[in-house]
């Protein structure tokens, strides 16, 4: 197969590949190796790795193709390798080798599909992990913070009721966003505090909240009532709650609106999970305990959600002493 060179100055090194499918990619989606990767990824996993996909195909063609177009069938170790080095100079080591993966799903889906060789399959996914390190992603909210945040919920609206216990569902429990979206009201125990989460991969486990983080709650179940659906609903501008799901947006919206008005830096809503990580570590609770609590595949995960090694840098800071006196010029 010819492969043309890619017009892209930067990317000059990288070859393009041809936009021609086989027909039984363009008539019949059920063997289209990105939908049937797709398919088996759980559904907060299932938009990243598409765009992830899009961005790929983008790279391989100089913006030609998406992901539905692209022939993935015709990657050789040629573009594959190529595409690994244009990944590690556009992205952090963790977003290039989360892109290799999503790379080597479908190449694997294309070979079960009898797209391609497992000679070429083989070949094509031998790429070594982008190594490096970076600056951990986010990061920590701090009491005064979370205090400003939850004292801007003090206006009793419904809105402000949903908001502080949706705020609080995050941080106590460690949630996702895309976790506390799903929860539906019967996951909820007020008794024991349970709370059933949905989490990646299939997963479920049970978080615990107490103190404010339940009481909080139980003042939004007051205002929500108990009809069925799920545990957190939109509530429009005059007060009215629509018992529907929310989607993870929303929530995102919803916290940025409340740091404004808290006037506190702005946060994503993985912060409050982040934040949720480390004050257990700095409250004593073994690690092993923490990465079950939030649901971490592994420890090494939970460990770099930690930020207690950032205070202890800063208190270190403090002990060092520079003998410079600012004195005013003659």
């Amino acid at each position: 197969m010819t492969i043309p060179a890619t017009s892209e100055p930067e990317m000059s090194h990288l070859p393009a590949v041809v936009d021609d499918l086989l027909p039984a990619l363009v008539t019949d989606p059920s063997r289209h190796p990105v939908a049937v990767y797709l398919a088996r990824l759980a559904p907060g996993s299932r938009r990243s790795q598409a765009g992830a996909l899009d961005a790929m195909a983008r790279i391989l063609t100089s913006g030609r193709l998406k992901k539905e177009t692209l022939p993935w069938h015709q990657l050789r170790y040629q573009h594959t390798q190529a595409l690994r080095s244009a990944l590690a100079d556009r992205y952090s080591p963790a977003t290039a080798n989360r892109h290799l993966a999503a790379l080597r799903g479908v190449l694997r889906e294309a070979w079960r599909l009898g797209l391609m060789s497992a000679e070429d399959l083989a070949r094509a996914v031998d790429l070594p992990a982008v190594r490096g390190e970076r600056l951990p992603r986010g990061r920590g909210l701090s009491r005064g913070e979370l205090r400003s945040l939850f004292d801007s919920c003090r206006g009793g609206t419904p809105a402000d009721a949903r908001d502080a216990a949706l705020m609080a569902v995050l941080y106590a429990a460690g949630l996702r966003r895309a976790e506390v979206v799903t929860l539906d009201f019967t996951d909820y125990d007020p008794e024991s505090g349970a709370i059933t989460v949905h989490g990646k991969g299939n997963k479920e486990r049970v978080a615990y909240i107490d103190n404010g983080a339940a009481d909080a709650v139980s003042v939004w179940l007051s205002v929500r009532s108990n009809d069925p659906g799920p545990l957190f609903c939109p509530v429009g501008q005059t007060g009215e709650i629509t018992v529907r799901p929310m989607t993870d947006q929303a929530v995102y919206a919803i916290l940025q609106a409340r740091a404004k008005k808290a006037k506190v830096r702005a946060f994503s809503p993985h912060d409050l999970r982040r934040s949720c990580v480390s004050d257990l570590l700095e409250a004593g609770v073994d690690i092993s305990v923490v990465q079950r609590f939030v649901g971490h595949a592994n420890v090494t995960t939970t460990a770099r959600y930690d930020r207690r090694g950032e205070q202890a840098k800063r208190k270190a800071a403090k002990s060092l002493h520079v003998p410079f006196v600012n004195t005013p010029a003659p």
